[in-house]
């Protein structure tokens, strides 16, 4: 995503909705454990307070500065920039270490992410029981049939414009590879479809137009989509520049699971690092395991994960 000047931060965190609350209710439920969560691509925290809510400590991660400065604060939310540069152990390290998080969420980002080595460290990550990873976006606003109309119009026109990556988002996910085990929340291919309401005033509406990646990336190219001409017939189909109007954002979700052979590559990756002693007493039997001082904090539990299942 490209870096937003301050302006431009700030009329997309007015625009953007904040997530049902009953999305985060329902992946919470799903979930194996509720300790760890991380949104990756936070943006100015809107998923982040939802997981808040659910989670023991909620890791919020993103590239862009502008976007960190006005996340919301929360005792529960730690915000981390993670510029491009980092590596892959580096961000497994900064997450929690490997098999330690319960959900990972990436909401309006995931098709901005390199995604193979994206996937790499939420496969790495995850918690290896229970644990989920949900990515949704949403594609298009509803709010009325005469500024529907005009948006159309400039949504067709932004199509010369669009990147690859746009282009998944634009799709809705229908074409994002997503190389995770379903859990009936989506798949590979087939997202399920969302509504989220918001309330958004004529202002708030140019403020989202302005700070839209097509828009800018438009404009990165010399040409200008959102015209004074546009914000005119905009403000004529909205009527009075004071209204605030129920709209509806479309939403695609999908939600999946490792798989079992990712959990068998995770297993065989570790192994080396684990050594287990099963200690027996009259009462019970109790299982030790060690890592190397070379591994991530996080493997010391997946370890004793998979002593317990081979005992």
């Amino acid at each position: 995503m490209a870096a937003l000047s301050d302006k431009l931060a700030d009329a997309y965190q007015n625009a953007r909705p904040r997530y049902p609350i009953d999305w985060f209710t329902k992946l919470a439920a799903r979930t194996g454990q509720h300790k760890s969560a991380w949104d990756v691509g936070t943006g100015n925290g809107q998923a982040a307070i939802g997981l808040a809510e659910y989670f023991e400590k909620v890791i919020a991660t993103d590239i862009n500065e502008a976007q960190l400065k006005r996340a919301v604060k929360h005792e529960r939310i730690s915000y981390h920039h993670t510029p491009t540069t980092m590596s892959e152990d580096q961000m497994v390290a900064l997450v929690g270490g490997d098999n330690s998080v319960d959900l990972i969420v990436a909401a309006q980002a995931v098709h901005y992410f390199d995604l193979a080595p994206f996937y790499n460290v939420a496969k790495r990550v995850l918690r290896k029981e229970g644990g989920l990873i949900a990515v949704f976006v949403y594609n298009d606003i509803i709010i009325s049939p005469e500024v529907d109309s005009i948006m159309k119009h400039l949504v067709d026109s932004t199509f010369p414009f669009r990147t690859p990556v746009m282009n998944l988002a634009f799709d809705g996910y229908k074409t994002l590879p997503f190389p995770f085990e379903s859990i009936g929340m989506g798949s590979e291919g087939k997202p399920i479809m969302l509504d989220i309401p918001h309330k958004l005033s004529l202002k708030g509406f140019i403020g989202f137009l302005r700070s839209w990646q097509p828009a800018m990336k438009a404009k990165e190219r010399g040409v200008e989509l959102v015209t004074e001409d546009l914000i005119s017939k905009f403000e004529d189909a909205w009527g009075d520049d004071d209204d605030v109007k129920d709209i509806f954002y479309k939403a695609h979700m999908i939600v999946g699971k490792l798989s079992a052979s990712d959990i068998e590559r995770h297993r065989k990756r570790f192994e080396s690092n684990c050594v287990v002693a099963t200690l027996k007493d009259s009462n019970n039997s109790a299982v030790i395991a060690s890592v190397t001082a070379a591994a991530f904090a996080g493997v010391a539990a997946y370890c004793a994960y998979s002593a317990r299942k081979n005992s």
